[in-house]
């Protein structure tokens, strides 16, 4: 699925999936083979592939929902 990821006002990584109409900020993120997983207030687990770092915001990525 499509994300665009962001700052929120307080400065915290914001994810929006516009299918779904949600908004949520990121608690955690870690690193699993080469790949960032997010995690969103709302229990959502996001595996991003080829994530650059420092992040470019903002920006349109393709996610995939792991939990």
């Amino acid at each position: 699925m499509k994300v665009m990821l962001r700052r929120g006002t307080a400065g915290k990584l914001m994810v929006y999936v516009a299918k779904k109409d949600l908004e949520e900020e990121v608690v955690s993120e870690t690193e699993l083979n080469g790949n960032k997983i997010l995690t969103l207030t709302n229990g959502w687990e996001l595996e991003i592939a080829n994530l650059l770092e420092p992040l470019k915001l903002p920006q349109t990525v393709e996610a995939k929902r792991l939990a």
